[in-house]
């Protein structure tokens, strides 16, 4: 079982940048892939990006290539999502969820532990 815990969040202008961190309790973090999605109220949860047990793949929505940056250190259990050049459409709350599987479809049904959330504004 894995506990998540998402920080990070905050109010950012157009343009600007933040980093999200989630911390991952559980002796097991190393085998599951990790996802960060997001969700503005009223829609569903989408996927954002997604990285594999070790590290060394990853995948984006479309939307943020080349602006997002997920990462994780399997010796701290934590996984990071570095955002970059944020824009107001990025609003959100952001959530890091696990899954057995990093080749899944990158849909919520498939990954079964979720953190609570944090909220990012981005301003115009």
């Amino acid at each position: 079982q894995v506990q998540l815990v998402e920080s990070g969040g905050g109010l950012v202008q157009a343009g600007g940048s933040l980093r999200l961190s989630c911390a991952a309790s559980g002796r097991t973090f190393s085998s599951y892939a990790m996802g960060w999605f997001r969700q503005v109220p009223g829609k569903e949860r989408k996927f954002v990006a997604v990285i594999n047990s070790g590290g060394g793949l990853t995948s984006y929505e479309d939307s943020v290539k080349g602006r997002f940056t997920i990462s994780r250190d399997n010796a701290k259990n934590t996984v990071n999502l570095q955002m970059n050049t944020l824009k107001p459409e990025d609003t959100a709350v952001y959530y890091c969820a696990a899954s057995r599987s990093f080749g899944v479809p990158p849909t919520t049904g498939n990954y079964g532990y979720w953190g609570q959330g944090t909220q990012v504004t981005v301003s115009s």
